[in-house]
Parts: structure tokens; sequence; C-alpha cells
């Protein structure tokens, strides 16, 4: 296993970390065990989780992947071993998450409830990385998130969020804190937060989506990852298991998540198919596993630090894992890279 630094902390976290948000539904609690036994045996010392986790999100399950982490901390008694990063979610109309019943925002109580509860449902003092999970202010961009369309609306200012971020690592319930589905600007105005008043955390890490099918991420925020050292955790570098090709020509395995729970439209667009097919049959050129490709293609990028898999079956965490022994060589990435220029993004 390889090690990287996350942001400018003194923490060492592993390439591949171990997502979790489909335990509490497509995964039974001893599945989740056994991921976690393989992984940390398999050198994986970072875990992601979520107060909004399993996926979907639904009240009746709402917390239970972390409630399978926290047993598995009380069997193994391994929490040392850990790299714990949980999130709280942000603006939204959601109303199951606090115990008043109020849509959720990036108040000062209500982080501090969801801080207070994800500790007990994890069964520990502290949360290594404690990330918000998309933004308070409005976000939206339509069916395009290429295409930015600006809303005004009710939000927290973001030097708020900083101060709150700061009084819980000087409570000692997290160490750091970082972003998710977050923007260029959002991130250097976090940035600019910190440096503003001595004393205050610095963002360490931006959690957005990183794969073949959107690398919107290049555009402007690798370069913030970069020059100020803010980590870039990738999610679904197998674009929700697309990239594998188990959905082409409208396939609908049993068990996937696409055929359960019908939530794969990101990743349906026009231009997917065409995409796809050109990377499977690069993979197959270059003798590799369609998801080792992807998910190596993303371990190799200066700008990532660790790449989030996620899988419902042993067999798929092995071989997800086994991605740290594919490399992309010069000649594969000029290949990558041709198919990139004709299939540009094509689910950003």
């Amino acid at each position: 296993m390889q090690y990287r630094r996350l942001g400018r902390t003194d923490l060492d976290v592993s390439l591949i970390c171990l997502g979790t948000m489909t335990w509490g539904q497509q995964n039974t609690e001893a599945e989740g065990h056994a991921q976690m036994d393989y992984a940390l045996d398999q050198g994986i010392n970072f875990f992601d989780t979520a107060e909004l986790y399993s996926i979907p999100p639904r009240p009746e399950t709402q917390g239970s992947t972390e409630r399978i982490i926290g047993s598995w901390f009380k069997a193994r008694g391994k929490r040392d071993k850990v790299i714990l990063a949980s999130k709280v979610v942000g603006r939204s109309g959601n109303t199951w998450f606090r115990d008043d019943g109020s849509p959720t925002e990036l108040s000062r109580a209500q982080i501090e409830e969801a801080v207070n509860k994800s500790l007990k449902r994890l069964g520990t003092d502290y949360i290594d990385l404690y990330q918000i999970h998309f933004p308070d202010r409005p976000m939206s961009w339509g069916s395009n998130p290429t295409i930015y369309r600006h809303q005004e609306g009710d939000s927290h200012p973001i030097a708020e969020t900083v101060e709150i971020m700061g009084d819980l690592v000087k409570a000692g319930k997290i160490r750091h804190f970082g972003l998710s589905n977050e923007s260029a600007w959002g991130t250097m105005t976090f940035l600019k937060a910190a440096e503003a008043k001595a004393g205050l955390p610095r963002v360490q890490s931006v959690q957005n989506a990183y794969n073949l099918l959107n690398r919107t991420y290049e555009v402007a925020l690798a370069e913030v990852s970069l020059r100020e050292e803010v980590s870039l955790l990738a999610y679904s570098p197998l674009a929700q298991g697309y990239l594998t090709g188990k959905y082409l020509d409208g396939a609908r395995p049993a068990g996937t998540r696409t055929t359960l729970f019908n939530r794969g439209q990101r990743y349906e667009t026009p231009g997917a198919e065409p995409a796809i097919r050109k990377y499977l049959a690069l993979a197959r050129e270059f003798g590799l596993d369609p998801a080792q490709l992807a998910i190596a293609y993303v371990n190799s990028r200066p700008f990532v630090t660790s790449n989030i898999i996620g899988a419902t079956s042993m067999e798929q965490l092995k071989t997800d894992i086994a991605s740290i022994d594919v490399t992309i060589t010069e000649e594969l990435e000029k290949r990558i890279d041709a198919i990139h220029l004709e299939h540009c993004n094509p689910c950003p």
C-alpha cells in the first residue's frame, strides 16, 4: 500500500480509502466488518463515512453505517489503527437528521448535534477528519453541473463555519476538517477565512467525484489541491460501477445499486456509453481489468491523496484494492487522454 500526506496535517493516509456507504442497506453488519478486516490487512488505514449513510438516504437507515463501524471498533479494539473520516450534511430539506425536525443547515447548534451523534454511533471520542458533505450556500447547476447558474439564498457565512470547526478541534472532538462536493471558489474562501484570524484550522481536503467520465476537477480544483496542499479525496472512481461495463445496453444486474435504487442518472447521459465502450476496449487491449484501469488512473494523479472505493462483495473489494499494482504507463496515459479529448467529461 502507498501512503500520502493528508493536506498539511501529520497524517499519512493510504492511497486507497475504504468507502462505507453501502453498509446498512446493500451490506449487512457482518459484511461491513469483513470488509474492514480485509482492508486493514491490506494496509488501508483510512475509512470514510457520513451521518447521511447508508445510501440511499432514508430516515430508517440514517446513521446505520456509522453504527456498523462503531460495533467493529468495539469488537476489534483497533480504533488507533484507523484514520477515520465522517461528514455533517449541508443545507437540505431533509428533516430527519435533527432532533427538532428542522431542515439541515450548517448552524452551530446543528453541527454540534451532528458531531455528537456521530461520535456516539462510532463509539469513539474523536473523528480524524470531519467533512462538510455539501455546501450551506445554494449550489444548483441544473441537469449539467458544468453550467453554473447563480442562486441567492440563506446561508451561514463560511467564516462562521470555520470558527465552529475550530471550536470542535479545541474540544478534541475532531482533529481536522474538510469539504465535499465543493467548488474552487468555496475551497479558496475557506482557506482565506482561516488565514484571516490566528488559531483557526485550515481546510485539509476536498472530497469530490473524479473518474474517467468526469475529470472536471482538473479544470480549477486540481491546481488548488497542488498549490494550496488541499487533498483531493476522490469518490466514485468507477462512476458508480458504470466503468465496469455492467450497465451497458440498459442491463440491470440483480443486486446492483442502479437496479435496486434507480440512482444512476449521473452516468446515463447521451455521451456516456460511447466513452465507456472506448475505455473497456482500451483495458482489453492492454490486458487489464476495466475496474483496475479506472481506479489505477485515479490513483496515478498527483493531486489525488486518497481514492475512495466502495464494494458490495469481497471479490469486488479485492479487485479494487489490487489496482495499486497497476501502472499507468506513458503510452496508456496518452491513449486515455485521446479518448478523453474525443469524449470530454460526458458525466460531469
